[in-house]
């Protein structure tokens, strides 16, 4: 039989349990509310239009360097030039890639070999010999590639006769941060100061001026071979070689930015749709 205090106890715990309110619920168990704005959040969210810029910028480089090769190759397509006998320096950038012609003699015993460089899997240099033209004046010309197995006999400094030749013009190349600085002292030269050669070849006070001129090869490949055997020099072909990498860039960064865009709203998308914790339930 339930007795009278029993029953009192069993009609006091309901009573109790009314009024135990969400407002009595220790904070451990209630849901936590976790912010939007963390770092990853933020960083992810950046990176899409960081990315995005990039190859919008990328694009327009690539249609600068489009449009640079078109020019270049119209200029290739013009009538060699007759240098003057005074070179204007500060217009070569204006006529860089242009064909001119050329007579004189080699001036041998001021030759640099610049390397190390590779022509169809053959180790070599190229070979900058000052040219004394016809009117006295001298420009530096790089002949083209030699073999390292034919730098000893030196077949390429027995010339002595006058010659024509056909060339372009060029100026002083970029380097990266991997090329070597040069040692004229040395006899070390891995790309074309132009400065620096034109003083190691005798300067202003010799006649040379700071002109770089690249001879052009237009033989075909039995001809070359030929040379190569003799070692004999091999110009370059008549061709604008310029790197041009920008689309693999821009296909790069859009991605990019497509791909984090996507991962961002995903992430978005997760913390949605996560549950917060319950309170627990006491009836």
């Amino acid at each position: 039989m339930l007795s009278f205090r029993s029953f009192k106890l069993h009609l006091a715990i309901p009573r109790a349990r009314s009024f135990y309110t969400k407002s009595d619920v220790p904070s451990i168990y209630k849901p936590r509310k976790e912010s939007w704005i963390t770092p990853t959040m933020v960083l992810i969210g950046v990176i899409p239009f960081f990315t995005f810029g990039l190859g919008t910028w990328q694009l327009k480089r690539l249609k600068w360097k489009i449009n640079l090769i078109d020019e270049l190759e119209e200029k290739l397509q013009l009538p060699p030039l007759s240098l003057p006998h005074k070179v204007n320096l500060s217009v070569i950038p204006e006529f860089t890639f242009r064909k001119v012609f050329l007579k004189g003699r080699w001036d041998h015993a001021h030759t640099m070999l610049m390397g190390p460089r590779v022509r169809e899997g053959v180790h070599g240099v190229h070979v900058v010999t000052p040219l004394i033209r016809e009117n006295g004046s001298t420009v530096l010309v790089d002949r083209g590639f030699v073999s390292n197995d034919h730098l000893k006999d030196a077949a390429f400094q027995k010339e002595q006769r006058e010659v024509e030749m056909l060339g372009m013009l060029r100026t002083s190349q970029g380097r990266n941060v991997f090329t070597p600085d040069n040692h004229p002292e040395q006899g070390q030269w891995y790309w074309n100061d132009v400065p620096a050669m034109a003083k190691q070849a005798g300067g202003a006070a010799g006649g040379v001026q700071e002109v770089f001129i690249e001879q052009i090869f237009e033989g075909h490949a039995g001809e070359a071979n030929t040379r190569l055997s003799k070692g004999v020099p091999i110009g370059r072909p008549p061709t604008v070689e310029l790197r041009n990498s920008h689309l693999s860039y821009v296909v790069t960064w859009y991605s990019l930015s497509a791909l984090t865009a996507a991962m961002f709203v995903a992430l978005l998308k997760k913390r949605k749709q996560a549950p917060g914790r319950k309170l627990p339930r006491f009836t």
